[in-house]
């Protein structure tokens, strides 16, 4: 008997593991630009963790005996202007962008979570005081806002991800609060309230889940937009201090004076930046179509 439960037990799970890959190759297949970005994400994930091991040059050294050395097979993507290895500065600049743009990321959205929710759940005078909060800091743009607070903090990577996330916070806010309004007024938080639960447990258990889809939808649109930011406060001088290897840095330093004698200069570390940013919108328009079915055709 025993034997005969043992191998029911193996048939079933091997139908359900049959059932999550047809369900995996399906989405694959009609999502095809979301699969390719999500590739892409993987493959600057994997980059960023394997640094050590692909690049055989280290990115803070100097040869000045190779200096604005064209791609060959010993520099693969040639070397600046100080004789550094231009493939190893693009791969390890990838864990700056990730960490910037995970970091700030997942700071502004737990922030914007909190204000969003408490916004939605109680009203009143919560609700207006934190919208007001959110009015300001939505009254500049993303880059502009991202400037000054770098700019009050000093260049460093945790300034960098705290003047990046401060934006973000309106934007989840405001789709949390929405959520949370609608969501408010739904049976089972009556039901909820019928039975004695608190409010901040009815909040946080029952609500908070229910919000989780856009949530995720909205932060993977996000971090695209985060690294984009770092690159841009890298090219202006107030992202990632020297001598830490960005692309965006990367891009200051060679743009204007070396664009004509050297060109791998600007072009590698500007197809990092579109690719990682293509790859991130790419998995947040598909992730968008996957989890709410009124934007499935």
């Amino acid at each position: 008997m025993d034997a005969i439960n043992y191998d029911s037990e193996l048939r079933r799970a091997g139908a359900h593991s049959t059932r999550g890959w047809r369900r995996l190759t399906f989405l694959a297949q009609r999502y095809m630009l979301g699969t390719v970005g999500l590739f892409i994400m993987v493959m600057f994930v994997w980059v960023a963790l394997s640094a050590d091991i692909i690049c055989r040059f280290d990115p803070l050294s100097v040869d000045s005996a190779h200096r604005l050395a064209a791609p060959d097979a010993r520099h693969w993507l040639g070397t600046d202007s100080f004789g550094r290895d231009v493939w190893s500065r693009i791969v390890h600049g990838a864990r700056i962008s990730l960490a910037v743009g995970i970091g700030s990321t997942a700071l502004g959205s737990s922030i914007g979570v909190m204000i969003g929710l408490a916004s939605g759940y109680l009203s009143g005078w919560v609700d207006l005081v934190f919208q007001r909060i959110t009015d300001i800091l939505q009254a500049l743009p993303l880059l502009v806002l991202a400037l000054v607070m770098t700019a009050a903090l000093g260049p460093s990577l945790p300034n960098v991800i705290l003047a990046i996330a401060i934006p973000l916070i309106p934007t989840v806010a405001r789709v949390i609060r929405a959520n949370t309004l609608a969501l408010r007024e739904l049976p089972f938080v009556e039901a909820a309230k019928s039975i004695g639960m608190s409010e901040t447990r009815i909040a946080l258990r029952h609500v908070l889940p229910n919000t989780l889809a856009p949530l995720i939808v909205l932060a993977t649109a996000q971090l695209g937009s985060t690294i984009l930011t770092e690159a841009s406060l890298s090219f202006l001088g107030l992202g990632i201090p020297e001598p830490y290897p960005s692309w965006g840095r990367m891009l200051s330093e060679s743009a204007a004076e070396y664009v004509r004698v050297a060109p791998w200069l600007v072009i590698f570390p500007g197809v990092a930046i579109s690719l990682a940013v293509f790859g991130t919108n790419l998995f947040g328009d598909a992730l968008r179509d996957i989890l709410d079915p009124r934007q499935r055709g």
